[in-house]
C-alpha cells in the first residue's frame, strides 16, 4: 500500500544531528531503504519535516522505520495511506457504478 510518512522533528534533537552529521545518513538510509517514490522536506509548526512517500508492503516494517526517527531526531511520526490519481478514479468508479 503506497502510504505517505511525515516526519516532524525536534528541532534541538535535528540541530544537533546536524551538527555530528548524521541527520543526512539517517533520511538518505531511509530514501534508499524505502525505494522512495518521492521525497519533500520543508517546515511544518516551526519544526524540520519530511513528506516521504513510498510503497508498504508489511506493517511490520513500520519500526524499523521509525525508530531511527524517534531514537535520533526526536520525531512525531505519522502514516497515512495514499492514493495516486488512478487509484483515486478506480475507487470512485467503484462506488458510483450501478
Amino acid at each position: 500500500m503506497r502510504m505517505l510518512l511525515r516526519v516532524e522533528m525536534d528541532t534541538k534533537a535535528s540541530n544537533e544531528a546536524i551538527r555530528q552529521g548524521s541527520l543526512l545518513k539517517i533520511i538518505e538510509g531511509t530514501l534508499d531503504e524505502l525505494n522512495a517514490e518521492a521525497a519533500y522536506f520543508t517546515v511544518e509548526d516551526g519544526c524540520r519535516t519530511a513528506y516521504i512517500f513510498f510503497e508498504l508492503t508489511e506493517p511490520s516494517q513500520m519500526p524499523k522505520i521509525s525508530e531511527p526517527f524517534f531514537m535520533e531526531v526526536g520525531a512525531k511520526i505519522h502514516y497515512s495511506p495514499v492514493m495516486n490519481p488512478e487509484e483515486l478514479h478506480k475507487g470512485i468508479a467503484a462506488i458510483t457504478r450501478s
